[in-house]
């Protein structure tokens, strides 16, 4: 594979390259590109370079109650390949969350990510996350399923589901890009039944497909899934209203949860 043959990959989905998207992603699963990871984000940069361009950096992985400190220059990301060189680009801008961080390049990119110092959730209401569906964007989910989808995890602290945040806020500090140090209170994902709460998401794959909130895509050799951010919240939240604890508590989530809601409300075609 090579640039040109992503940025056909891109055009297939029907993306123009003008759209605010969030990408999860595993190089491995796109295959041998000419160039590498370096190659995929030449592609992915030139193609939204009219667009916003939003990769997670997230550092949950390392820093933590034993490791406090974030620096927002310094501090690798623990999401893949793709994110790690990607939040060292020229014109890229990362947020200041200390554990879920996203890097942005392009419309908008600093305002975009502004204020995460005040956030004391992983995915806090009005925060990176949830802006996402305030701004029509779309999220591509390349080569891994909705277990990776940590949109889905501000879906639920917008709807205050509990069992989902640790009790306790950690004690961290944050290194802004001019050095300055910064105390901030976060808690952090938790839930005593499941620890891995995101692997459950993927009970609801079915669902956005069949409400029209996503779609399967290819990315070179990887399955992938387009999503319209709007469209995941309007479904998760259709589903966990009435029943909050349903992604624990049920080995399958019932067709009937979604039956009744408007068909292809959140087409992409």
């Amino acid at each position: 594979m090579t640039k040109s043959s992503i940025i056909n990959d891109l055009k297939s989905m029907g993306l123009t390259g003008s759209e605010t998207i969030l990408i999860h992603s595993s190089m491995k699963a796109v295959g041998n590109v000419e160039g590498g990871a370096d190659t995929v984000l030449d592609a992915l940069m030139e193609f939204f370079a009219d667009g916003l361009l939003l990769l997670p950096t997230h550092t949950w992985k390392t820093v933590n109650e034993s490791n406090p400190v974030f620096d927002v220059s310094n501090s690798e990301s623990c999401v893949g390949i793709l994110t790690e060189l990607f939040r060292k680009r020229p014109g890229v801008v990362r947020s200041l969350h200390p554990t879920h961080s996203i890097a942005a390049f392009g419309r908008n990119a600093e305002s975009y990510i502004a204020g995460e110092l005040s956030c004391n959730t992983p995915c806090t209401p009005g925060g990176c996350y949830d802006r996402l569906k305030d701004v029509d964007g779309k999220i591509l989910l390349i080569g891994v399923t909705h277990a990776r989808n940590t949109y889905i995890h501000s879906v639920e602290e917008v709807l205050n589901v509990p069992n989902r945040l640790s009790d306790k806020p950690m004690k961290l500090s944050v290194i802004d890009n001019s050095g300055n140090s910064h105390t901030v209170y976060m808690r952090k994902h938790y839930n005593a039944s499941q620890p891995h709460i995101s692997e459950d998401f993927v009970k609801l794959a079915q669902a956005y497909i069949d409400c029209g909130a996503a779609r399967n895509v290819m990315f070179g050799d990887a399955p992938s899934v387009l999503c319209n951010a709007r469209g995941i919240f309007n479904v998760t939240r259709h589903v966990l209203a009435p029943a909050p604890e349903c992604f624990i508590t049920e080995d399958v989530i019932s067709s009937e949860r979604w039956a009744d809601f408007p068909g292809n409300e959140f087409s992409q075609e």
